[in-house]
């Protein structure tokens, strides 16, 4: 919202008359028309009126105030409809004065195809909508990978992606480790394979116990039956499960619990989360909510849970650190999200007590490894504002690079940081298209014009500091984007490498000097420069592995023309995969319904016109 308010437009005493008593939410806004804070109030007019009371408004209330030049409200039917709405809003505006969670990301799950013949077991993160089971969800996707590790080494259901899986003429290295019983060739029936797969379903059900009783039995059973090597197999499976409970699992529980403990210290809060689900602590997750003033543990919990659980279900019970103020709200909203109950127990005892308390020291642990982080960076951002003569210590700052391969698949990156380190939801990658393979120059001028086109747009904020990966050349290549762009408000600075390429002997080149100027050696701030350039060439080249293995991956069929994707499907199916293709005549092409004589041969002379140079 940009739209200019005068300073005398707000009346406080005509405002507050006239405000409804019903429930709803109220957003504060400067004389920008900025939203500053979002609240909601079971009673509207005695919620804000207290805000300008100043025997009942706290000292950083009373400074919040004093910017307030419009009040909006939005009145809603109940309580609970309010807590929601100011969550959404707070999360789309994220105001300077609110408690804001920065976490954007979903959770990840695994998933279990159980519809298909020969399941497929695989990490899944996004909208449910594929038929099959769902598990978790999981702190991250690294959870997610080991669980699947220990899953493939017990139970060795397939992880092959379907394309790969339907395709498959032979049995692929997974099966020669022992990894999968190798569906995709028939060496294994449909009723051994679904075993396997029952097993699996017990074990992310959390019925440990159950499965080993079972295993037990088979064991059992095999052995009485005189087969050793089938009772061999059972055991392994047995002491493998055995181990991987021991580490996993929470004794006493059975259901799905989070455990939530916050610290705050210095205007820094940090929330931990360990998420248990059918009695198995599948992990746990840091959070650092953004907060401008210093606010108790309590409060930022009371802020944090609906927020967090606003687009995830809430599990059966919240264990928390602290006792909230809207204990009974919180779970009137958060069941009827869930559509079950949910309780907030800030008291427990036993074997729940130990697992808070351990939240809670490694929530504290976190926290001050954080402010260490924080102070640490802080005088780094100083010691550049001194090496570089910058008037005002920056802010924000911004680092392109440039990655390729002799000159195709080039990716260039743009990483930012501010004063609390890198903000990786601001980084950006530029796919280089339409310049001379090679030419980092136009890459740069390219990539800095598309990044500064939008900041023009109002996507983003426009850095300080515009840091490139190169020399003069690179430098001046920056210079011209901006310049285009009639950019003249950034300083940019070319990092280019020192004598042998080592750290620390970097120069820094300006636009307006002419030699690169030398920082102290030993600078906190040559430190800061190293951090950002060498996240931007990691992140480069990340960028463009994946784009040039995004390139190899593309079959060669997909370069055909008139050779859309059901008939390469077909074509793959008849001759079992690109090498009976590449084997098979025209004629035998041709037999193929839809492959014409003229498709036939262009198919044949892609897989053979090598053979005639």
């Amino acid at each position: 919202m940009n739209v200019e308010i005068s300073e005398n437009a707000f009346d406080v005493k005509a405002f507050l008359k006239s405000l409804t008593t019903r429930p709803g939410i109220y957003k504060m806004l400067n004389k920008e028309g900025e939203i500053i804070y979002i609240g909601k109030a079971k009673n509207l007019k005695n919620r804000v009126s207290s805000y300008f009371k100043p025997q009942t408004a706290s000292p950083k209330q009373q400074a919040m105030v004093a910017k307030v030049a419009a009040i909006e409200v939005t009145v809603t039917h109940t309580e609970g409809e309010a807590l929601l709405l100011e969550c959404q809003q707070i999360k789309r505006y994220k105001p300077r004065y609110n408690i804001c969670l920065r976490d954007d990301k979903s959770y990840p799950y695994i998933f279990l195809s159980t519809e298909q013949d020969f399941p497929r077991i695989t990490l899944h993160r996004g909208a449910k909508n594929k038929r099959g089971r769902y598990f978790g969800p999981y702190p991250s996707a690294g959870a997610v990978r080991e669980t699947l590790k220990l899953l493939q080494k017990i139970f060795p259901v397939r992880q092959c992606e379907d394309s790969v899986y339907n395709n498959r003429i032979r049995p692929c290295l997974q099966y020669q480790i022992e990894r999968c019983t190798g569906p995709c060739v028939g060496l294994i029936d449909k009723p051994a394979y679904a075993q396997d797969v029952d097993s699996t379903i017990l074990f992310l059900e959390g019925k440990g116990s159950l499965l080993i009783d079972q295993l037990v039995a088979k064991m059992e059973k095999a052995a009485a039956e005189l087969d050793y090597e089938q009772a061999t197999i059972y055991r392994d499976q047995i002491l493998k499960l055995r181990s991987v409970l021991e580490k996993n699992f929470v004794h006493g529980e059975r259901g799905d619990v989070d455990i939530i403990a916050c610290a705050s210290k210095a205007g820094v809060a940090c929330i931990q989360v360990f998420f248990i689900r059918n009695g198995q602590h599948l992990g746990n997750k840091l959070f650092f909510p953004k907060i401008t003033d210093e606010h108790d543990p309590a409060s930022i919990l009371q802020a944090f849970i609906p927020q967090y659980y606003l687009e995830r279900q809430a599990p059966y019970e919240l264990i928390v650190s602290h006792e909230l103020e809207e204990t009974d709200l919180l779970t009137e909203v958060l069941a009827s999200q869930a559509k079950h109950t949910v309780n907030i127990s800030p008291r427990v005892r036993g074997e729940r007590l130990k697992w808070l308390q351990m939240a809670c020291a490694n929530a504290e642990n976190a926290l001050l490894s954080k402010l260490s982080d924080k102070q640490g960076l802080y005088a780094r951002f100083l010691s550049l504002q001194e090496e570089l003569g910058c008037k005002e210590l920056p802010r924000r700052l911004e680092c392109f690079d440039i990655s390729h391969t002799q000159g195709e698949q080039t990716v260039a990156s743009c990483v930012v940081f501010d004063r609390e380190g890198p903000v990786k939801s601001a980084y950006r990658r530029f796919n280089i298209e339409g310049i001379t393979g090679g030419d980092d120059y136009a890459a740069i001028h390219q990539a800095v014009f598309r990044r500064f086109k939008r900041l023009k747009q109002g996507e983003h904020m426009a850095p300080d500091i515009l840091f490139i990966d190169g020399g003069k050349g690179q430098v001046h290549a920056a210079q011209k984007a901006l310049a285009e762009l009639d950019v003249n408000n950034v300083m940019i600075v070319g990092v280019s490498k020192g004598p042998d390429r080592k750290p620390g002997m970097e120069k820094l080149i300006l636009v307006d000097q002419d030699q690169p100027i030398d920082m102290t050696p030993g600078a906190s701030g040559l430190l800061l420069i190293q951090h950002i350039r060498d996240e931007a060439h990691r992140f480069a080249i990340t960028g463009h592995r994946q784009r040039r293995g995004k390139a190899k991956k593309q079959s060669v069929l997909e370069t055909i023309p008139g050779l859309g994707p059901k008939r390469r499907q077909i074509l793959l199916k008849q001759f079992g995969g690109l090498q009976g293709i590449s084997r098979a005549g025209v004629d035998a092409l041709c037999s193929i319904d839809g492959i014409s004589q003229q498709l036939a041969q262009r198919i044949y002379e892609i897989f053979h016109h090598q053979d005639d140079i």
